[in-house]
């Protein structure tokens, strides 16, 4: 599944424009009190389960449920829907909330079809995270419920960002995949206290002749619940030097669900760096 998380980033960091469109149903505006709401991918779930009440929620994804999706204990009992067509018009919804799922037309199929449709941005740094909050929980019509949201993200953002420095933190994934300037995960470890060990821009492979001879203060490891069941037989994370540089910590393991997608949750990864200061600590990776 990481190879396909890392696709998705890459490719909305490709298309900067998605924050331009802000959510709307077709013509403009999304139907008054929906009553039967389709959600079309694990990132579109956290937030109709985060803004649309239990009673009006007809199908989430089918990866609602995944160690990836940060709600997945609200998503049990729910229903899911692959995002086919078909499968979703089906249903009869009068309301589908989507970030990729089913596909770049899907958003004008299904508004030709007659479903209003809210399409959520994505957020390219915090500010822009904050503003995709904001408009998706003003299209579901939980305006009170969004502004409380980013309230207690900034109160959080701003008790770690007293902390002071804490040295370079190099991002890690299975996949072999890092984050530099340019890109959320940077933004997230420099909230957090720390510089960025990457120093090129964007997502690229791990720096090994770098790290061959430079050690980072930190490393977070992310997507690492299952790390052998993500890692390719050709990653950089196999790398000797890499694997070597892990089993020396200190160590962070950031859940996959907290930085798979830009949401309010996106704080839990910086509170979980900028509270293991402690030189020698290495944190496990969670369960």
């Amino acid at each position: 599944m990481l190879p396909l998380l890392v696709g998705w980033i890459l490719a909305a960091l490709a298309l900067p424009a998605c924050r331009d469109f802000p959510p709307q149903g077709r013509g403009g505006a999304v139907v008054a009190e929906p009553r039967r709401v389709v959600s079309l991918d694990y990132c579109a779930d956290q937030f109709v389960l985060e803004f649309v009440e239990r009673e009006r929620i007809l199908a989430l994804s089918p990866d609602s449920q995944a160690s990836f999706s940060y709600l997945r204990e609200r998503a049990r009992g729910l229903p899911q829907v692959r995002p086919r067509a078909e499968e979703v018009l089906s249903l009869s919804p009068d309301l589908i909330v989507r970030s990729y799922g089913g596909g770049p037309h899907a958003g004008a199929f299904f508004g030709r079809a007659g479903v209003p449709v809210v399409q959520i941005g994505f957020g390219a740094d915090l500010s822009g995270v904050r503003q995709v909050i904001l408009e998706t929980a003003a299209a579901l019509d939980a305006r009170k419920r969004g502004r409380a949201l980013v309230e207690a993200m900034d109160a959080r953002l701003a008790a770690v960002s007293g902390a002071g420095r804490r040295g370079a933190a190099l991002y890690m994934t299975p996949g072999g995949v890092t984050a530099g300037p340019g890109t959320l995960v940077h933004e997230l470890l420099e909230a957090a206290g720390y510089s960025n060990f990457q120093q090129e821009p964007g997502y690229r492979e791990l720096p090994l002749e770098r790290l061959a001879h430079e050690r980072p203060d930190r490393i977070a490891a992310a997507f690492y619940e299952a790390a052998e069941a993500h890692q390719g037989a050709w990653s950089a994370a196999r790398h000797p030097v890499a694997r070597r540089r892990l089993e020396q910590g200190p160590v962070v393991f950031l859940e996959g669900a907290w930085t798979a997608c830009g949401g309010w949750f996106l704080v839990d990864a910086v509170e979980a760096l900028a509270g293991s200061a402690g030189p020698s600590e290495r944190l496990r990776p969670p369960e």
